[in-house]
């Protein structure tokens, strides 16, 4: 074997992100030192961004499975039955690392990795999500960071042709110095056509479609498998720089290669680029695999078999063909002006083998870079819940009414969403703003709503619950808009997993999705963890909050009849569904109008969720319900100016709330929906909902262009145009008027 690196010591084992136990396991696995080459691969395949070797024992307990579920976690994205021949292909992932350090360019190439997982099983990507956590508004970096994730986003998703459809943004000083971007892709396709990424077939050729490998992003893996120091600016060479132009072009050529029967399997070149796919290749397919290092496209002069193994150079994919076909693939791929090339084999070693400049350069058994990578139980201790504060009544509910709207959290997202393309495809149903995106399944009347979803303070106070109530409002949106949820997808952002208390939020956080879950028959088909994310950089914050987002998909019969949040006529009867009891534990109210952070989260009643989501799917198909929106952050009061202001329909608030002025209006109690309902159908809508053991309460009526709360210890009166201009100054003022150039 040609030695092509220098001799290994410590510091360089070390600077590869491996223990020294685990370089230990790495002599065994080899029987011998390995070069530099080897190293790398190890490095990256054992990485904790590849390896999920702190995750993986207690990610083996949620729910996977159920008779919607065509696939589920394992591949490049998750699968499920959505009737007439057709499956919903979808999953989300992190790009946080990279984001931090180049915004613009870690949140476009998150948006392209999340394109090719999707697209890579044989659907045609329509709708792009996202869910993005910042910190303070008034950091000296929160503003540029913005701009940029959000024009990344705008920039990819919208040259690609894939509308970005809706999402989440919320604010808290634990991300300073680690924001959070993740990124999810639906995509359509037919059941009969959907492909896998194992290898098989002795001698089969394995080709590289797509761009030529560069430099950019090696080590990204490793990079996003440790939390920052100060020196996160040294760190932008390892972010990838993407070309949406070229991404469709790549999905172009990719389904119409599909479309024929050429193809044994399929792998997108994601983080750790040519290793991760040809290793996760060779090892679902139980087989060996030969790459010929020389045969690789190159776009820069003099790359290593290190470089090009490590690179994580945008917009690749790997296949393994039957033999035979190789011609006909790359006329295809010529003709989308991609590279192509026969880059190996498939071969019946078990083994990896890279050859360059006629000698081997790297040779290594598949089976501890995969399947026996470190499998860490890491030492975990629960959080202690705090108890719940004495809590003073709103003295004031319109001026706390109108703080909130105007609060980060809750402000307009429309800066942000109008620099997306929302309807590029022609078959967005509902635009971002209400509870669940819907998209239509383009010539059927089918719909697919999409949500992501998450409560990070709740799950920093109470993992468990945290946990819940994650899966649980994502249920919640696809039930507000008419959907049956069939599956979710997560991207689990968490801190230090070496720190028990954190590995403790990991723990709780995935014992309460799985709860929810299996309650809701609601199961796991793909996801992403991201660990490390915190920061020793100075200004930053130490951990982020447990973010566990949750991404869920759920299936209309027929997307005419979707609900949307916004009032429609005056003197429709407002109806509150679902047990309440004015819980303010770690509420917005109590945030950002007593600036308080104290508390439980509210608790969630799986079964009265259960209950309450399936009433109120019911209800709309039945065409009782004329707008349905779930309480969420800021409580019940701010559900309702937020169905006046989608509509310019204002509310008679009339009947008196039994937990006081501020847990009855501002309480963020879980497994409740504010409905509007013509008086024509209140009485089907009351006898259908004691049939279903729902709780209902009255709480007003839509009236013209204002609320009124008008109640025996309240009296006071909101104009839609005072809630609009609290509600829509946020971001504009934030990011100015020059914010496209910041």
């Amino acid at each position: 074997m040609n030695d092509v690196s220098p001799a290994i010591t410590p510091e360089i084992v070390a600077e590869h992100g491996l223990s020294p136990e685990e370089y230990q396991r790495v002599l065994h696995a080899m029987g011998r030192e390995p070069n530099l080459t080897e190293l790398g691969i190890f490095s990256v395949m054992w990485s904790e961004h590849c390896s999920y070797k702190s995750s993986r024992i207690h990610l083996k307990k949620l729910p996977t499975e159920g008779p919607q579920v065509i696939c589920g976690p394992g591949e490049n994205a998750g699968v499920v039955d959505i009737g007439d021949g057709q499956a919903a292909i979808f999953k989300m992932e992190s790009h946080n690392h990279p984001s931090y350090i180049e915004p613009y360019q870690g949140a476009a190439t998150g948006v392209g990795g999340i394109l090719r997982d999707v697209f890579t099983m044989g659907a045609r990507p329509v709708a792009n999500m996202n869910a993005l956590r910042f910190g303070r508004p008034d950091h000296p970096k929160m503003r540029h960071l913005i701009a940029g994730v959000v024009h990344g986003i705008g920039g990819y998703g919208n040259c690609v042709g894939v509308p970005t459809v809706g999402g989440e943004v919320n604010f808290h000083k634990a991300y300073d110095g680690n924001i959070l971007v993740n990124a999810m892709t639906v995509g359509v396709a037919d059941t009969n056509k959907i492909f896998y990424s194992a290898a098989s077939g002795v001698g089969n050729p394995i080709v590289y479609v797509g761009s030529k490998t560069g430099r950019d992003g090696i080590h990204g893996a490793t990079m996003a498998s440790a939390d920052f120091g100060e020196d996160s600016e040294e760190k932008r060479p390892t972010v990838q720089v993407g070309d949406p132009f070229t991404e469709k072009l790549l999905i172009e050529a990719c389904l119409e290669l599909m479309a024929s029967d050429a193809i044994v399997a399929i792998q997108d070149m994601g983080a750790a680029g040519l290793t991760s796919s040809s290793v996760e290749m060779a090892s679902k397919g139980g087989v060996g695999i030969e790459l010929v290092m020389d045969d690789v496209p190159q776009r820069e002069e003099g790359m290593t078999p290190y470089e090009m193994m490590l690179s994580e150079s945008q917009e690749r994919m790997l296949m393994v063909l039957k033999p035979g076909r190789e011609a006909e693939a790359e006329a295809i791929f010529r003709k989308w002006e991609l590279d192509f090339a026969v880059i190996g084999r498939v071969t019946d070693t078990g083994r990896m083998v890279l050859r360059w400049q006629g000698d081997t350069v790297a040779d290594i058994p598949l089976a501890p870079l995969a399947d026996d990578a470190p499998l860490y139980d890491r030492p975990h201790v629960p959080t202690v819940v705090p108890t719940m504060p004495e809590v003073p009544e709103s003295n004031d509910i319109k001026a706390d009414l109108l703080t909130l709207m105007a609060s980060p959290d809750i402000a307009s997202r429309r800066w942000i969403w109008e620099q997306y393309d929302h309807m590029v495809g022609a078959d967005t149903v509902q635009r971002p703003g209400g509870d669940a995106a819907v998209v239509r399944v383009h010539d059927t009347a089918k719909g697919l709503a999409i949500t992501t979803d998450c409560t990070p303070r709740y799950c920093f106070a109470d993992p468990v619950e945290g946990g819940k109530q994650a899966v649980a409002e994502a249920w919640r949106n696809l039930c507000s808009v008419g959907a049956k949820p069939l599956a979710i997808t997560n991207c689990l952002n968490f801190a230090n997993p070496q720190r028990p208390e954190i590995m403790g939020q990991f723990v709780g956080c995935l014992a309460g999705m799985g709860e929810a879950c299996t309650a809701l028959d609601f199961p796991v088909v793909s996801g992403n963890v991201s660990l490390y994310n915190e920061s020793k950089a100075t200004g930053g914050g130490s951990a982020i909050l447990p973010t566990p987002a949750i991404g869920g998909v759920g299936l209309l019969a027929d997307w005419q009849k979707s609900c949307t949040i916004g009032f429609k006529n005056t003197g429709d009867a407002i109806l509150v569904i679902g047990d309440r009891m004015g819980h303010l534990g770690q509420s917005l109210w109590l945030r950002e109008v007593l600036g308080r952070e104290e508390g439980p989260p509210p608790p969630v009643d799986l079964n009265a969720e259960r209950r309450a989501g399936d009433f109120i799917r019911t209800a709309i198909e039945q065409e009782w319900v004329t707008a349905c929106h779930d309480v969420s952050d800021g409580g019940l009061a701010v559900t309702v100016a937020e169905m006046a202001l989608a509509s310019n329909i204002g509310a008679m608030i009339t009947e008196a709330q039994p937990f006081g002025v501020s847990g009855s209006f501002f309480g963020e109690d879980q497994g409740v929906y504010v409905v509007t309902v013509r008086d024509e159908f209140a009485a089907d809508f009351m006898e259908a909902a004691e049939k279903a053991d729902v709780v209902v309460d009255l709480l007003g009526r839509t009236i013209k262009d204002r609320i009124v709360f008008e109640l025996e210890d309240v009296d006071a009166v909101v104009t839609i145009d005072e809630l609009r201009t609290a509600h829509e100054g946020f971001f504009p003022k934030l990011m100015g008027e020059d914010a496209a150039l910041a």
